[in-house]
């Protein structure tokens, strides 16, 4: 039976990450993020959520490290959420889609000063010939700042949406008997769902 359920996924997501930021000791926003190249090689990695909607879920990169260039050449991804300590676990799937560019600069405003000099300090996921290559793409970066009350974000800098048309919550059971449900989103773009076996 599925009509003790939300009627949107949001809610019961929101829900979800709010139990869990009571519980995990870190980052209980942090999830799997995997995507694909054009030949289909798949790649996985963390990273942090940003912000979630009704219109999707926000995270942000660097458009030339290698998860940017996937999502280049395939903007279908993954999101995989699991919290450790309550036992649950959210697989969101969809499309992504680039946020505007006022989304963007306004979260890249709001970050540390410190994070803001290491967007353009790295040449993320691209061979570091030594640590001191960096620390002085730091030091330089710093200097070249040290008058400037706010640092521009970096074009290659930007923010993704995956747009989800898949979500799917996981609860854990005893004998492995666990607790799976599926929204799908219909082509009239309203939720279904749907109760899955363990």
């Amino acid at each position: 039976m599925t009509e003790d359920l939300a009627k949107s996924p949001i809610f019961m997501f929101q829900e979800w990450l709010e139990e869990a930021g009571k519980d995990e000791p870190n980052d209980p926003n942090a999830m799997c993020l995997a995507t694909a190249d054009s030949g289909g090689k798949p790649s996985a990695r963390m990273v942090l959520l940003k912000s979630y909607d009704e219109k999707g879920f926000v995270f942000y990169t660097n458009e030339q490290s290698h998860k940017g260039r996937d999502l280049t050449e395939n903007p279908q991804a993954a999101l995989c959420f699991y919290w450790k300590s309550t036992r649950k676990q959210v697989r969101i799937e969809g499309k992504t889609e680039q946020v505007s560019d006022k989304e963007a600069d306004d979260y890249f405003a709001s970050r540390p000063r410190g994070a803001q000099i290491g967007a353009w300090a790295s040449a993320q996921s691209r061979p570091l010939e030594s640590d001191t290559a960096l620390q002085k793409a730091v030091e330089e970066l710093e200097e070249k700042y040290k008058d400037t009350k706010s640092i521009p974000r970096p074009d290659y800098w930007i923010g993704y949406r995956l747009v989800p048309d898949s979500i799917e919550f996981w609860i854990a059971d005893i004998n492995r008997l666990h607790d799976r449900f599926m929204y799908t989103k219909n082509d009239n773009g309203q939720w279904t769902i749907q109760r899955l076996y363990p």
